[in-house]
């Protein structure tokens, strides 16, 4: 038999307007980590994202002491000392945020903690549409005229050059804690309380702008002995940092695990109105539940209203008050989704009443759309097109203002730096950024954007990747795995939900639901669970036996608890797999729950087993060759025999 070493291609049917390719994770032979207490699945799960041993399992499953700040944060003894002054003499303190939910709740934690602590607080937030991102020389103006002559940002500062400068020339004292990119020439403050400050391989090197705040509170209650003064900053820390996104490992794992379990019992005000108008009841929260419920509808505000609602709201000691500014923020956010579903339908007809090909980079531009929101739906047409898009708005002056986001893989802070001649200003990381161009510039930079993403098109493809981390069978969904699923909570940025997969799913039931998604009822071997695929376009249609990849979640629906699996990808099954390699295809084909036969193109037959330990193995000499060997261990993995 003869064998060619390349990648197997599995193609999907369209899900939505995507075409997926659907890479099945790695082979691995019998169980990985043979002393970890887990499902094999989660354990293959973890191997594959590089947990190779018992140790590094355990070192995710348990909590880890974090080292004292003061070691880790060089600025911050300075930072402490101006600040206990200040409590101590009931100074004004001015706090500048940031208009997004990290920002919001940082500037709501700070509030609170230094006025119990004796300071006279008082928040500075910038409005997202008069004044934009940051700290600016008119702020600093106007503290310093209202007697304010120490300052604390939180979330932003670093690329505040100009106001710095003007705050050290009118005395005013600067704290800065932010985590944003820091410019070569160290800003002009008091202290930098910054992660890229810290040691190599801190824990604390990963904090959101509402962990610096928190470290910092925290650090500052500790040296006045005013523990009682930082009772909800955990909370607050929770929220703003799952809304940031913040990758969850190191320090931010082990305070989001310290909190998460109180979190639904917050003695803040604000945290608990948030709480009832999301419907979460009284039971310990997730991760999800701060990202799907309580972030939007702090975001909302920043996005469309005054951040100050926010910062009231989460400030607030009055029950009744705190649920007024909760309906407010929740009404926000109501008109947050709406704008951004009229944007995204408007979006969507303009590249869709296009007969010409889809642009490698989708750049739209309308002055009307609103500048909060384009963002969000930027990022809605990415998931879409699985391409770069870029949504602009009126700026005034005959400028437009854009949000970009991009498929992982397309770097877009190095695509706006290689069109930087075009713009007036540019910013952001390599998903997401932004930036202002004159409109008359506009045609040029979509070109020019246009070459970038053909280059990476090319390298990439435009598929949607589908890269499924371990084989379940639906049976194996119940309260034991469940429970076991739930050791490796909290999920996200850095420590993702796992993405499973099964095979040979029937469709048993089917149900289009109001907002365009669809509710499945899932059969295989005679175990059903409920599915429901989010944003599916009705006019599709389903093969009746399906591959699925999904995430397991559970739904809380009028006092009933369900599992769910939250689908992100589909495929038509099929019984017979095939391996596409350079000089010809492989056909595979499952014999029974244990063996399987691979026909290579001249249609000769090698058949192959997994053993008791989950071991690949077969009587044919032929199977030891390198090249079939990895053939029989893709196959393997895709017919399902292995995790």
């Amino acid at each position: 038999m003869r064998a060619h070493n390349a990648a197997i291609h599995c193609f999907g049917m369209a899900l939505g307007a995507q075409v997926q390719q659907w890479r099945l994770p790695q082979p691995i032979d019998g169980d990985p980590l043979p002393t970890v207490d887990l499902p094999l699945p989660l354990k293959a799960m973890l191997f594959r994202r590089g947990l190779c041993s018992a140790e590094q399992v355990e070192s995710l499953l348990s909590e880890q002491p974090l080292p004292a700040p003061d070691r880790h944060f060089p600025e911050l003894e300075t930072a402490l000392k101006r600040l206990k002054k200040a409590c101590l003499e009931q100074e004004p303190v001015a706090i500048c945020g940031d208009y997004d939910a990290d920002g919001m709740t940082s500037t709501a934690l700070l509030m609170r903690a230094f006025e119990a602590m004796g300071a006279c607080p008082q928040a500075a937030i910038p409005s997202r549409m008069d004044d934009g991102y940051g700290l600016n020389i008119g702020m600093v103006e106007q503290l310093h005229s209202e007697g304010v002559r120490l300052l604390v940002t939180v979330d932003n500062g670093v690329a505040a050059h100009e106001a710095l400068e003007k705050a050290s020339e009118l005395g005013v004292e600067v704290i800065l804690t932010d985590h944003h990119t820091l410019p070569a020439a160290r800003p002009k403050a008091l202290a930098l309380i910054h992660p890229a400050t810290t040691p190599d391989n801190s824990p604390y090197d990963s904090l959101a702008g509402v962990g610096l705040a928190y470290v910092l509170a925290r650090a500052l209650a500790a040296e006045l002995n005013r523990p009682e003064s930082i009772s909800t900053a955990r909370d607050l820390f929770c929220i703003g940092t799952v809304a940031d996104m913040a990758p969850l490992t190191g320090a931010n794992r082990t305070l989001l695990r310290e909190g998460l379990g109180h979190l639904h019992r917050s003695s803040c005000p604000g945290v608990q109105a948030l709480q009832q108008l999301a419907g979460l009841g009284d039971r310990p929260l997730r991760a999800d539940d701060i990202g799907f419920q309580l972030a939007p509808r702090i975001n909302a505000v920043g996005r469309i209203g005054e951040p100050s609602l926010v910062v009231d709201l989460l400030t607030a000691d009055d029950p009744g008050r705190a649920f007024e500014l909760g309906r407010q923020c929740d009404s926000l956010n109501r008109q947050r989704r709406e704008l951004c579903d009229a944007i995204e339908a408007e979006a969507v007809a303009l590249l869709e009443s296009d007969p010409s090909p889809l642009p490698p980079f989708l750049l739209l531009a309308q002055g009307h759309w609103h500048h909060g929101v384009i963002g969000i739906v930027a990022a809605r047409l990415v998931e879409r097109y699985q391409r770069p898009a870029a949504l602009l708005a009126s700026d005034g002056d005959g400028r437009m203002r854009a949000s970009v986001r991009a498929p992982e893989g397309f770097a877009v802070d190095c695509a706006l730096q290689k069109c930087s001649a075009l713009l007036d200003r540019h910013g952001g990381h390599p998903a997401a950024g932004g930036f202002t161009v004159q409109i008359t510039e506009v045609s040029a930079l979509h070109q020019a954007l246009n070459v970038l993403a053909t280059d990476w098109l090319e390298t990439r493809g435009a598929d949607l990747l589908v890269q499924p981390e371990a084989l379940l069978q639906l049976d194996q969904i119940d309260h034991a795995f469940w429970h076991d699923l739930q050791k490796l909570e909290p999920f996200g940025a850095g420590h993702p939900k796992p993405l499973f997969w099964s095979r040979g799913c029937r469709i048993s039931h089917q149900q289009f639901l109001r907002g365009g998604h669809l509710r499945l009822k899932l059969e295989q071997n005679g175990v059903e669970r409920q599915a429901i695929v989010w944003r599916w376009p009705e006019q599709a249609v389903l093969s009746q036996m399906i591959d699925v990849a999904y995430t397991v979640t559970q739904n809380h629906w009028r006092g009933e608890t369900r599992f769910q699996l939250e689908i992100k990808a589909l495929r038509p099954h099929l019984e017979t797999m095939e391996l596409r390699r350079s000089t010809g295809s492989y056909r595979v084909q499952r014999l029974n729950s244990e063996s399987l036969e691979l026909i290579n193109p001249d249609g000769e037959s090698l058949l192959s087993r997994v053993n008791d330990a989950g071991v690949l193995e077969s009587d044919d000499r032929r199977a030891e060759h390198p090249y079939v060997a990895a053939l029989l261990q893709e196959a393997c993995v895709g017919l399902g025999l292995r995790p």
